[in-house]
């Protein structure tokens, strides 16, 4: 499974937008909830699921939308369960280091 990264500096931070391939420039409703899967935010280089989680252990701040992306983040303890959003069924987590 391959998974779209963008790494970008915010002040002395690396934030990292990571999400699964095949959603990429979707819209996901939720009631009043609109989330854009912008190209702008999230597309950078296409890798494995496994070379964005090693990323994920990088970097300050990440934003991570997908089935993919997000169960192995669960799975190697990097994103709490309750921290999981699901909209419209994907499910969305942020990761915030200070």
């Amino acid at each position: 499974m391959e998974v779209y990264i963008n790494l970008r500096k915010w002040g002395r931070h690396t934030v990292l937008a990571t999400c699964d391939a095949e959603l990429l420039g979707q819209v996901l409703h939720d009631g009043k909830i609109v989330f854009e899967v912008k190209e702008g935010f999230y597309k950078g280089s296409k890798v494995s699921v496994e070379e964005a989680i090693e990323l994920v252990k990088q970097c300050a701040i990440v934003n991570m939308v997908g089935k993919h992306i997000v169960k192995r983040a669960l799975q190697k303890g990097l994103v709490h369960p309750e921290a999981v959003l699901e909209i419209s069924g994907v499910p969305h987590a942020q990761i915030v280091k200070v």
